[in-house]
């Protein structure tokens, strides 16, 4: 085993992981093959043969990888992380890499997408803007929109102008989306004040498409 190696395998934080660190497996396009544990002994293994060992955890036992499937790994590159307490191998994989037949472990899931906001598209715009038509019409009362429509053109330009500056000064993406809003409301009220509809400017903005 060459001094390469030998170094990896003294540095890594054996102790702090109870003696097992976790390896990712990747093939040489990237794809990741599967997750397996190595020990000291286990890594110097696969060091001195060029060929991925695992440690069972199953069995208590250092195996090949291929030894009885024929569906090696030839090692390729090594990685370590920050805190050298895990691995990257990158393999030439010979078969598949799962015991299901499957080229990676990895084949099936499911996508999840995090803080996922719903696709209210323009539906939500079009909504505002009718209620906002409404509350001009019918002058309710304890309505923040009939009261802008009530003060006239002076309180609504002056509340559209301080609502785009606190987009300005925002200092947060949570406060920016919330100051956007509150804009983009105001905007609804002094497009309906001056008679002018979504759609035309949507029709605008079409026309300056390239």
């Amino acid at each position: 085993m060459n001094e390469t190696y030998k170094r990896i395998v003294e540095n890594m934080e054996w102790e702090k992981m109870n003696g097992l660190i976790p390896q990712i497996i990747q093939d040489e396009d990237g794809k990741i093959l599967t997750l397996g544990y190595t020990n000291e002994e286990t890594l110097t293994k696969t060091f001195e043969t060029g060929l991925v060992h695992y440690f069972s955890r199953s069995k208590g036992r250092v195996r090949m990888k291929g030894e009885t499937s024929g569906n090696y790994q030839k090692l390729k590159r090594v990685s370590t992380d920050c805190d050298n307490d895990a691995l990257l191998l990158t393999v030439e994989q010979v078969g598949n890499a799962c015991h299901t037949g499957n080229y990676s472990c990895f084949e099936s899931g499911v996508e999840i997408m995090q803080n996922e906001i719903p696709d209210y598209s323009l539906a939500v715009l079009k909504e505002l803007e009718e209620t906002i038509e409404m509350r001009k019409k019918d002058g309710s009362e304890g309505s923040y929109t009939s009261y802008l429509f009530k003060e006239g053109k002076e309180k609504i330009y002056k509340k559209f102008g301080e609502e785009a500056v606190e987009i300005l000064v925002a200092e947060s993406k949570k406060q920016t989306v919330y100051e956007t809003a509150d804009m983009i409301y105001h905007l609804l009220v002094l497009l309906n004040y001056n008679d002018i509809r979504l759609e035309e400017v949507m029709a605008e903005l079409g026309r300056r498409r390239k």
